[in-house]
């Protein structure tokens, strides 16, 4: 579930890299682990929305102290440290904010040592130190919204997922979320107007299926004024933005869209 705490009036929120602690770190799927951090200034931690990006910072080398910018000037500060302790900086979503108790979860999607956040993610354990910056939510339906559409693939799930889990009890929603198999489901609080679907692309590698825009063709949608809100791999995400507003005809303003990804070209 996710615990967003009200600040308080006279807290300053944080909008520069901050330390944080790793306190838990556990297998959700085999695909995708869950780790717990802490630290003395999470609870100023600017939070804006469910899909709320946190930016990572890991340390270059296992064996390299992390250095972390000391300004919102984040990165003109990381360009100014000598080459060797730059940081290595990465995108992910806040999956669960408890600032009264300073903690935050983050979901890695585990794919090998093929890039650093996943090879950090896979030997995370407790007192390991990352960076966070908060740095911005998009997730925003208008006020006239009567029903939401929800499409991801697995990196998108920690966003599609907090939003749902933030609907009101009569909040309508479709959400669609592309994952390996069923193996790589997750269990998720629904409200009873929210239909959440698990897309399967079995053996086809992550980026290269079809399954999400095939089934959104067949969907039957809600009479009504939507909102969609489109994450995932860059290809897929830029399909069903077309197909929403060419052949659905859903109006452009309507439809957030974000590639969190994109496949290699091999």
């Amino acid at each position: 579930m996710t615990t967003v705490e009200a600040q308080p009036v006279e807290a300053t929120l944080i909008r520069r890299p901050m330390f944080v602690e790793v306190v838990a770190s556990r297998l959700l799927t085999p695909h995708l682990r869950r780790i717990t951090v802490t630290g003395a200034e999470l609870d100023r931690f600017a939070y804006e929305g469910p899909d709320q990006l946190a930016r990572i910072f890991l340390a270059p080398a296992p064996d390299v102290e992390l250095h972390l910018p000391d300004s919102e000037q984040w990165w003109p500060g990381i360009q100014a440290m000598p080459a060797e302790l730059q940081p290595v900086v990465r995108n992910y979503t806040v999956r669960r904010l408890d600032a009264g108790r300073r903690e935050m979860d983050i979901d890695f999607v585990l794919h090998g040592d093929g890039g650093p956040a996943s090879a950090w993610a896979r030997r995370a354990a407790p007192g390991d130190r990352i960076g966070v910056l908060s740095d911005g939510a998009d997730y925003a339906p208008p006020a006239d919204t009567d029903w939401q559409l929800l499409v991801g693939d697995e990196t998108a799930l920690p966003a599609i997922t907090a939003a749902i889990e933030a609907l009101p009890p009569d909040a309508r929603a479709i959400a669609l979320i592309e994952v390996g198999s069923a193996e790589d489901e997750i269990e998720v609080r629904t409200p009873v107007g929210v239909t959440l679907t698990w897309l399967h692309r079995g053996d086809t590698q992550a980026g290269g299926s079809d399954v999400v825009i095939r089934t959104l063709r067949e969907l039957a949608l809600p009479a009504g004024t939507p909102y969609a809100f489109v994450a995932g791999e860059s290809t897929m995400v830029t399909t069903v933005r077309r197909h929403l507003c060419t052949e659905r005809r859903i109006a452009k303003e309507r439809v957030y869209f974000a590639g969190y990804w994109k496949v290699s070209a091999h």
